[in-house]
């Protein structure tokens, strides 16, 4: 399964995805898309330009942002949340903890969330 997230810059979103999760760029199709890999699972990132950001019939034009989110799965929960916190990362939240593990939600360059978490 693969996840598209939309956003603004794609060459911008490739440098923030690889610096700070250790993302890799898998395939790049032009200025306007690019695929990343992370441990055998892809995100996609569809930039102004592409098929995918084309209005629906109702109008309505897909755009970054939203609550959905993809998980990334860390270690190092404290070190990765303070690496994040140097690199100037958005947080939406403060890292919580629950019955599971630790969590804390980031943003992208776009706003598309990310969750970081770490099990128990």
């Amino acid at each position: 399964m693969e996840t598209r997230y939309f956003v603004n810059d794609v060459e911008a979103s490739i440098e923030w995805y690889t610096a700070n999760l250790g993302f890799r760029l898998d395939e790049r199709w032009g200025p306007a898309f690019a695929i990343l890999e992370l441990c055998g699972e892809f995100l996609w990132l569809s930039g102004p330009g592409t098929s995918a950001m084309k209005p629906m019939p109702d109008g309505r034009v897909p755009e970054p942002g939203g609550w959905n989110r993809f998980v990334v799965v860390v270690d190092k929960f404290d070190q990765t949340v303070s690496r994040l916190k140097a690199s100037g990362a958005k947080f939406r939240n403060e890292p919580i903890t629950g019955p599971g593990g630790s969590q804390v939600l980031i943003e992208d360059l776009d706003g598309n969330p990310v969750e970081v978490f770490c099990p128990d």
